[in-house]
């Protein structure tokens, strides 16, 4: 039997995280058409789009994370001193240029 779209419900996680994904995919296409924009009405604009979509995506990440629906692992000490290592050698060989 085929099922219509009233017979499929979605639970709260896969709600979420269906919202989730449609926020990163709007900041992804705000932040593509920023790095494009080129008049400073337009970009302060999309800026602001992309700032509230931002603490919207931040606001579902939180909410998923109170109900356990998103791990998030600690990163070891030893991780962030390697990649600080590294954003810092980027940094210093592009200051170079």
């Amino acid at each position: 039997m085929k099922q219509s779209k009233k017979d499929i419900t979605l639970s709260e996680k896969d709600a979420l995280q269906d919202m989730l994904d449609v926020e990163k995919l709007l900041m992804n296409y705000y932040n593509a058409a920023l790095t494009e924009g080129s008049c400073k009405p337009f970009r302060k604009e999309i800026m602001k789009n992309l700032s509230s979509h931002a603490e919207t995506q931040f606001t579902i990440f939180e909410q998923m994370l109170s109900r356990g629906y998103y791990e998030v692992e600690p990163a070891q000490q030893q991780m962030i001193a390697e990649k600080s290592d590294a954003y810092k050698k980027v940094l210093k060989q592009i200051k170079a240029c």
